[in-house]
């Protein structure tokens, strides 16, 4: 998955859009997962990544996981790789 280049993120988790000119706030865990996507990271290695550094189990995290890549591709944020 690839986050659009017209979406950018703050530390504080301020999100813009500048094509729509929308914005959003994350916590920090959305904004972290942002940031990795922005890498390039994949989802394989974002998920490996939260289970070793947090105290969560897998399926929690698939399932969080799963709503949050589809509320970005619901606000247009992802493209097509």
């Amino acid at each position: 998955m690839k986050i659009s280049n017209h979406i950018s993120v703050s530390k504080s988790g301020f999100v813009f859009d500048s094509k729509t000119g929308e914005s959003f706030s994350l916590n920090n865990t959305g904004r972290e997962i942002l940031e990795l996507l922005i890498e390039g990271r994949s989802e394989d290695e974002i998920k490996e990544y939260f289970l070793t550094k947090y105290d969560v189990q897998e399926t929690t995290f698939l399932r969080h996981f799963d709503d949050y890549i589809q509320m970005l591709m619901h606000f247009n944020m992802t493209e097509k790789e």
